[in-house]
């Protein structure tokens, strides 16, 4: 399953302070963030709710829109 979601999540810095949330998680088989798009599209393929996504992102201090 692929999930799309807007984010604030807008460099470099903040994809390495994200990272270990995402990559802690066994459900996502892979994640991106697209940070040339104006909406900071996180792209994550996996078997996690939006819901999910979203805690692990806010728990990183980010937020998805």
């Amino acid at each position: 399953m692929e999930t799309k979601l807007k984010t604030n999540i807008k460099c470099a810095g903040c994809i390495a302070k994200v990272t270990p949330f995402l990559n802690e998680n066994t459900a996502i088989q892979s994640w991106e963030v697209d940070i040339q798009n104006p909406d900071k599209v996180l792209t994550i393929k996996g078997n996690i709710t939006k819901e999910e996504i979203t805690n692990i992102i806010q728990k990183a201090g980010f937020k998805v829109m």
